[in-house]
């Protein structure tokens, strides 16, 4: 079992930046993709970006690419979202996922989640 526990949330103006954390707890952390999804009100969830075990591969959304990097860190159990250039479209619930297979995380249906963090950006 693992538990994932998202931070870094805020308020930001637009054009800033937030650096979203996700630190999982137990020790398969290492053997899991991980990912970062969000909901923004009255919307569906939907995928911004994963990173595969070893951190060698990385995907994205379209839109996000060039503003929001995925990395980790296996050491700290650690998984984390760079935005930067933020737009109020940003504004959502941002939710940390795992899972073994990165594909499954690509298709919304990983087995990890997180209770997610707000970030809200102002125009």
């Amino acid at each position: 079992q693992v538990q994932l526990v998202e931070s870094g949330g805020g308020l930001v103006q637009a054009g800033g930046s937030l650096r979203l954390s996700c630190v999982a707890s137990g020790r398969t952390f290492s053997n899991n993709a991980m990912g970062w999804f969000r909901q923004a009100p009255g919307q569906e969830r939907e995928f911004v970006a994963a990173i595969s075990n070893s951190g060698v591969d990385t995907y994205y959304v379209g839109s996000m690419k060039g503003r929001f990097t995925i990395s980790r860190d296996n050491a700290k159990n650690t998984v984390y979202l760079q935005m930067n250039s933020l737009k109020p479209e940003n504004t959502a619930v941002y939710y940390c996922a795992g899972d073994y297979f990165i594909t499954t995380i690509r298709l919304g249906a990983a087995t990890y989640w997180g209770q997610g963090t707000q970030v809200t950006v102002s125009s």
